[in-house]
């Protein structure tokens, strides 16, 4: 079961970005904002585990919308390296958000083409 019927790519998008806003900013806080940068974490454990632990509330969160814990572990995985990305100063937040909304789009395409049930 999932919370935007996946015939439709557009509702699916749409709930993803939506939980997307809601993992990245107000579900994040001070805390996993700082420790999930290997240059502003207190410790390289506790950015390892800020990091692991953001990207989990992301995966759960797609797990949630589209019901698949395939497209969940997905989303731990990409939005991990995206992170770790943006972290490395490799590229901005605008760029970061694209990444993130291209995955999105992607797991919504996959749903609606039946790749993933």
């Amino acid at each position: 079961m999932s919370l935007a019927d996946p015939q439709n790519p557009l509702a699916v998008f749409c709930a993803l970005a939506v939980a997307h806003a809601l993992a990245d900013f107000p579900l994040q806080g001070d805390y996993l904002a700082r420790q999930k940068t290997r240059a502003t974490a207190g410790s390289i454990e506790e950015w390892i585990v800020a990091l692991t632990a953001h990207s989990l509330i992301h995966a759960g969160a797609v797990w949630l919308v589209t019901g698949s814990m395939i497209l969940g572990a997905a989303e731990l995985v990409l939005h991990a390296l995206i992170d770790l990305g943006k972290g490395e100063r490799k590229f901005g937040l605008v760029t970061d958000q694209i990444l993130h909304l291209s995955c999105k789009a992607g797991y919504a395409a996959m749903l609606a083409s039946g790749m993933m049930a």
